[in-house]
């Protein structure tokens, strides 16, 4: 249908997993430009690489820690000097560390909050400068369930995505008056994701006492739907918010969850 025809987009943590299936979503739907962000660069560049020879998009490979003001910074203008305009930034980098809270290592609690709260508001704010000079502009931080709802023996995690929603509140009535819309997703279990099979599925069995078979039965049990949260469930809400259809739409937290979390 192509929703989002001759828009220019960055997506953060856009080189593997959910980052780098909404980057080719959002090709598809018709991004004319799409910068991919990542620590990762050279599985950036092939991302970018794979993201144009299917779709003909022009893309950008930047390696970003979002952490860094100059880095941030400079992939905002990069992506502006190469194409043009900015008008959907996709803040999806984000990292899960997670332990009880009296085995937290105080600087690896604090690493996960840099990365995703504080990285987010310095993605957030680049991105924002751009857009309101434009006077229009689309902003979507992916968040989590976790955001809604603490997480057991996850408290780094859970705190920052709190964090972002109220980040993202915040920005949202900063920039409405620019026509600039600022929502969050916030997707249930992403099972067969990259982030579970290369990180979760261990360290969750060893904080929870299970082997990895029972973390996924355990976390497959608690969504009434029952089976865990795909990339497709969460590029389309994202494809949603970054079209017009959600014009009157701003300062929201989009569960999906598959009703494991309503509020």
């Amino acid at each position: 249908m192509e929703r989002l025809k001759g828009q220019v987009a960055i997506v953060t943590g856009g080189a593997q997993g959910l980052g780098e299936a909404i980057a080719h979503r959002l090709a598809r739907e018709g991004c004319r430009a799409i910068t991919i962000a990542d620590i990762k660069v050279e599985k950036a560049r092939e991302t970018a690489e794979e993201i144009t020879r299917a779709t003909g998009a022009e893309t950008l490979a930047v390696q970003v820690d979002v952490t860094n003001e100059e880095q941030v910074e400079e992939m905002t203008r990069e992506t502006v000097r190469r194409f043009g305009a900015l008008d959907l930034l996709v803040a999806n980098a984000g990292i899960l560390i997670a332990y009880d809270i009296t085995e937290f290592p105080a600087e690896a609690w604090r690493r996960v909050i840099d990365v995703n709260l504080f990285g987010y508001f310095l993605c957030a704010r680049a991105a924002a400068r751009v857009m309101v000079n434009q006077r229009k502009g689309n902003i979507i931080q992916i968040n989590s369930k976790s955001g809604k709802k603490g997480s057991f023996r996850n408290s780094a995690y859970s705190a920052s995505k709190f964090g972002g929603i109220g980040l993202t509140q915040s920005i949202a009535l900063d920039l409405a008056p620019y026509g600039i819309r600022v929502n969050a997703v916030c997707p249930g279990n992403l099972l067969d994701g990259t982030l579970w099979q290369e990180s979760l599925y261990e360290q969750y069995a060893r904080t929870q006492g299970l082997t990895k078979e029972e973390v996924r039965l355990k976390y497959e049990a608690q969504v009434p739907l029952g089976r865990g949260c795909t990339y497709e469930d969460v590029c389309n809400v994202v494809v949603f918010l970054a079209s017009d259809e959600a014009s009157y739409m701003t300062g929201q937290a989009i569960n999906v969850t598959g009703g494991q979390e309503m509020r």
